[in-house]
């Protein structure tokens, strides 16, 4: 390659010179008479002697600074590849940023969507103790009635339920009206336990765990108890949690 020939010209060179120092310092030979060549028909030693030397210094300046170029191009030659591939390399880069970008964008908009990563109700222990407190109330006034005063039922339905519970009260307590009157009925509801299922802004969802007790004045006393176990959703309206929907996990 370029760097051997380089390395082959310079000895050749180096042998040129050493050839000349030593012919400058040898003493001088006597002449010799002339006569028949020992060396053959083509010609007298000190003739080979210059063709050998013509032969060993075919080389000149010419030919050393193209063997050094040859090599600098050898040398620049790794970074004109790089200088090629580099934005090939760039633009590959930018495309698996690019994608990775939408990826994280994809994921995060994904976990934002998710209702679990959007409950505090186990984070906003201020918040979820006001929901309970005041949908526990609210159950205890809509689940309740007396014969005595009927309006007092029907002011804490408009006061607490909202939505699709308004009706879904009046169904649920048809019957209790229809024969209170007659049967002189006495409906208690107490909420005992109540837990924050879900808990996202001014919207929550809440299971409820109440006593009920159902007593009869009519003609004799006849009181029964009953455990109910119901949920409901609620939401925030100014500073008040209302009832908007009631599921008694009936099929």
């Amino acid at each position: 390659m370029s760097t051997t020939r380089h390395l082959v010209n310079r000895q050749r060179r180096l042998a040129t010179a050493a050839a000349e120092r030593a012919t400058t310092t040898a003493p001088p030979r006597k002449p010799e008479p002339p006569g028949p060549s020992h060396d053959g028909p083509g010609g007298t030693a000190a003739a080979r002697d210059t063709t050998a030397d013509a032969v060993t210094d075919d080389t000149g300046p010419g030919e050393d600074r193209e063997g050094e170029q040859e090599e600098a191009e050898g040398r620049r030659e790794p970074w004109r590849r790089l200088r090629v591939r580099l934005p090939a390399v760039l633009c590959a880069l930018t495309v698996l940023l690019g994608a990775f970008a939408a990826w994280a964008f994809g994921s995060a908009a994904s976990l934002r969507d998710d209702p679990a990563r959007q409950n505090t109700a186990l984070t906003d222990i201020s918040r979820t103790s006001e929901v309970k407190g005041q949908i526990s109330e609210a159950v205890g006034a809509v689940f309740s009635y007396t014969y005595a005063s009927p309006a007092k039922s029907e002011r804490a339905a408009k006061s607490y339920l909202v939505g699709k519970a308004v009706q879904q009260h009046e169904d649920m307590l048809a019957q209790v009206r229809a024969q209170g009157q007659k049967q002189k009925l006495v409906l208690t509801t107490t909420v005992t336990d109540s837990g924050v299922e879900l808990l996202d802004g001014d919207r929550a969802r809440l299971l409820i765990f109440a006593d009920q007790s159902n007593t009869r004045t009519g003609t004799s006393d006849e009181t029964t108890y009953a455990a109910a176990m119901f949920a409901v959703d609620a939401v925030r309206r100014g500073d008040t949690w209302r009832i908007s929907g009631i599921d008694t996990f009936a099929r």
